[in-house]
């Protein structure tokens, strides 16, 4: 029997059907994977998630497993060593913008407790549920994306625009955009 998935995965890509299967549209509430998922989305600006996807532990090992505060501290002389590391998107904006990104998420920690209890209050502390019956009718951002998005680059974050912030939003299970018709989605919907 042939189990049926979202169109977008590419079934003969191993890593994006068990991403699809096991990760995308679950909640998450642990602020690592949240600063995990905000770099890989913001790395694969002008890329596909499976080019990003295949380089995910080369990220975790170049970005001290997305410890804050440890890359909150890289400097010059790590910048460097990121832009030979074969492991990773090797774009100097993209590079900053992670060690940026790590300071300001610091910022969010402290001022409310954890980044976890700021970026779910975008989304009134509970996953959307979409009904979605193709793949053509989710959007590329939303109303809660494109304002969380603003919020986000007022605290001085960067590729943090509505569109990546949407698939932030749909990979941390903050809206559930698994099509109707995926075995994902109902299992996805009572995870709320």
């Amino acid at each position: 029997m042939t189990v049926k998935r979202c169109a977008w995965v590419a079934e003969s890509n191993k890593a994006l059907t068990a991403y699809h299967d096991t990760e995308w549209a679950v909640p998450i509430h642990d602020d690592r994977l949240q600063f995990e998922f905000l770099t890989l989305e913001g790395a694969q600006a002008g890329l596909s998630w499976v080019t990003i996807l295949n380089r995910r532990d080369g990220y975790r090992a170049a970005f001290a497993n997305f410890n804050l505060k440890k890359v909150a501290r890289f400097d010059a002389a790590k910048i460097k060593e990121l832009m030979v590391d074969e492991g990773i998107i090797r774009n100097r904006a993209k590079i900053e913008s992670t060690i940026n990104n790590a300071k300001h998420f610091l910022e969010i920690q402290k001022e409310f407790g954890s980044f976890d209890d700021y970026i779910w209050q975008f989304v009134d502390g509970k996953p959307i549920q979409n009904h979605r019956k193709t793949i053509r009718e989710i959007p590329p951002e939303t109303p809660e994306s494109r304002a969380l998005s603003t919020d986000l680059r007022k605290r001085g974050f960067k590729f943090v625009g509505p569109t990546i912030i949407y698939a932030h939003m749909q990979a941390t299970g903050m809206v559930n955009d698994h099509t109707i018709d995926c075995f994902r989605y109902a299992e996805v919907q009572r995870l709320d």
